[in-house]
C-alpha cells in the first residue's frame, strides 16, 4: 500500500515513494542505477552513465526557450544506512518503510533516505513535467556520496554540458548554500594480545542509547552527546576497579555522530557494589548535562557472563586514555559569518574485531579553511600517535568557496523573494558536498544549493518537512522557468 500519495506535491513523492522502494547503500549503488536507466528508456528521456557509475539524464529546451543557458540539476544516489540496534533490516535487500507523521515524513527505525532522495525525486518530477517552460536541462545523480564522494571524485570531464549547477542536497528551506566545507578523514588502529581475565572478577555490559545522532556536519554544532566520548568517560574514571575491557563497539559511519556504544568490561569482585554506584552517579551527572539536547539518553549497566579473555592492559591504558583524549565537537567558529562553524571533528567510530587483534577508530575532520582542516586531522593523529597506535588519512576532499558574485545565487534569491516575500538566507554549510569536487574538473561552474528542510539526517530519526517540500518544488520550478 502505497502511504505518500495523499501528499502534495504529488509529482515529488510519488517518485520519492517509488525511490524507497530501491535499495542504495553507498557503494552498492547498482540497483538504483538500474532503476534510474529503467526509469529513463520507459519514459523516453536520453540518458547515459559512466564508468563511476553516475547516471546523467537530459531533457531539450521547451519551444521558444532554445537560446536559454543550460542548467545541470544534481543529487547524489546513494543513502547512509543507518537503523536503531532493535530493527531487523536489511538495507541492501529490504525496502525502506516510509510514514506520514504530523508535519512530517520519516521512516520506521531507519534513515529515511531523503538525503538525497528528495533531490533525485525533483530532478525526474522535473523531467518528468509538461508544464513548466525551460531551457535544455541536465540531471546528474552521482554515486557515493556519503562514503568518499567517489562519483564526483571520478566524474568524466565533458560529461554534462551546462555551465550553472543546481545542487539538491541541502536541507534547510529558505537557505541557499554557496559554500562548503571541505573533510578529512583519520582512522587510528590499535593491535592488541588478548589476556586472561584476571581473577576475582566480574563481568558487566555498560550501554549508551538514545542519542539524536545526526550528521557530524550539520548538527555538530547542536550540543549532541557523543556515545563513545560518553563511554569512554566512564572506563576513563574507573580504573581504581581494576576495569579491564573485553569488547567494545561504538558508532557507526564516519560523517554520523555516534548515537550508541556498549563494551562488556570486568571488574574486581570487590569493587562491584563501587562501580555500580559510580556508574549510577555518572548517569545523573551525564542526563544532567545533556537534558537540553538529550531527552531520551539511556546508559544501562548489567551483570553478564564472564568474557573469555580481555584485551592487553598496555592497549587498554592506551586505548582508553586516546578516546578520553580525542578531541570531538566544534573546534572553531567562523570569522566571516555569524554563527557558522568553521572548524569540527567527529569522534566517528570504535570497533574491536577479536578475530584480526585490531581495535579501529575512525575520525572525521571537516573545515571551510583548507590548512585547519589538516591542521585539527594532525591534531588527531598526534593524540593517537601518543598512545601507540597506527594512524592513517584518507585522501579529502576540498571545500567549496563562497561566491559573492554568482549569478545563479542572484537568480535564485531573486525568485524566492518574489514567491514568498521574504529575502532568503544566504550562506555556506559546514557539510561537505560534491561541488567543490565539481569545480576542479569544471571551473567554469556557477552553482547554489537549495532543499527543502531535513532533519536529524544520517540517523533513524530522520525526517523530511512535509510543507517544505511544496515551497522546495515552487521555487525549483520558478528558478528554472526564469533563468536567462
Amino acid at each position: 500500500m502505497r502511504i505518500l500519495d495523499q501528499l502534495e506535491p504529488k509529482e515529488i513523492w510519488q517518485i520519492f515513494e517509488d525511490i524507497c522502494q530501491v535499495p542504495r547503500p553507498s557503494k552498492k549503488e547498482h540497483q538504483i542505477i538500474d532503476f534510474l536507466l529503467n526509469w529513463a528508456e520507459a519514459n523516453n528521456i536520453t540518458a547515459k552513465r559512466d564508468k563511476a557509475g553516475n547516471v546523467l539524464m537530459s531533457k531539450p529546451a521547451t519551444p521558444g526557450k532554445e537560446h536559454v543557458r543550460p542548467v545541470v540539476m544534481q543529487s547524489h544516489m546513494d543513502m547512509v544506512c543507518e537503523k536503531n540496534s532493535d530493527v531487523e533490516f536489511n538495507f541492501e535487500t529490504d525496502a525502506i518503510v516510509p510514514r506520514i507523521n504530523g508535519e512530517w515524513v520519516k521512516a520506521t527505525g531507519t534513515t529515511l533516505g531523503a538525503d538525497d532522495g528528495i533531490g533525485m525525486a525533483a530532478q525526474m518530477a522535473v523531467l518528468l513535467s509538461t508544464d513548466i517552460t525551460h531551457g535544455p536541462i541536465e540531471a546528474l545523480f552521482t554515486v557515493d556520496e556519503e562514503t568518499g564522494l567517489t562519483g564526483a571524485f571520478e566524474l568524466e570531464p565533458n560529461f554534462f554540458t551546462a555551465k550553472t549547477l543546481i545542487n539538491l542536497d541541502s536541507e534547510d528551506e529558505g537557505e541557499l548554500f554557496i559554500g562548503c566545507a571541505g573533510g578529512i578523514d583519520t582512522m587510528a588502529t590499535f593491535d592488541f594480545e588478548e589476556e586472561a581475565v584476571p581473577e576475582n572478577h566480574s563481568a558487566f555490559k555498560i550501554e549508551v542509547k538514545g542519542l539524536n545522532g545526526g550528521h557530524s556536519g550539520d548538527d555538530i554544532n547542536k550540543g549532541y552527546g557523543n556515545a563513545n566520548k560518553i563511554l569512554t568517560r566512564i572506563l576513563w574514571n574507573s580504573d581504581q576497579f581494576e576495569l579491564r575491557i573485553a569488547d567494545m563497539q561504538g558508532g557507526n559511519l564516519r560523517n554520523a555522530i555516534a548515537r550508541e556504544a556498549w563494551a562488556i568490561v570486568t571488574v574486581h569482585n570487590n569493587s562491584k557494589d563501587e562501580f555500580k554506584a559510580l556508574f549510577e552517579q555518572y548517569s545523573s551527572d551525564v542526563k544532567n548535562e545533556l537534558k537540553a539536547t538529550e531527552k531520551n539518553l539511556s546508559l544501562t549497566l548489567s551483570e553478564v557472563d564472564m568474557p573469555a579473555w580481555v584485551i592487553d592492559e598496555e592497549t587498554h591504558y592506551n586505548l582508553v586514555n586516546a578516546l578520553y583524549a580525542c578531541p570531538h565537537g566544534v573546534i572553531a567558529m567562523s570569522r566571516d559569518m555569524d554563527n557558522m562553524v568553521e572548524t569540527s571533528t567527529n569522534l566517528a567510530s570504535v570497533k574491536i574485531y577479536k578475530k584480526d587483534h585490531e581495535i579501529k577508530v575512525a575520525t572525521s575532520q571537516r573545515s571551510s579553511v583548507e590548512s585547519s582542516k589538516h591542521d585539527i586531522a594532525s591534531m588527531v593523529e598526534s593524540v593517537f600517535l601518543l598512545a601507540d597506535a597506527k594512524v592513517e588519512h584518507g585522501d579529502g576532499y576540498p571545500g567549496w568557496a563562497p561566491n559573492t558574485n554568482s549569478e545563479i545565487m542572484k537568480h535564485t534569491a531573486k525568485s524566492y523573494e518574489k514567491l514568498f516575500g521574504i529575502k532568503p538566507i544566504v550562506r555556506s554549510i559546514h557539510a561537505g558536498l560534491e561541488c567543490g569536487l565539481f569545480l576542479e574538473k569544471y571551473p567554469d561552474l556557477d552553482m547554489i544549493s537549495f532543499g527543502p528542510t531535513l532533519r536529524a539526517v544520517h540517523s533513524p530519526d530522520e525526517r523530511i518537512e512535509i510543507k517544505s517540500v511544496e515551497k522546495f518544488w515552487k521555487h525549483l520550478k520558478d528558478v528554472l522557468e526564469t533563468i536567462q
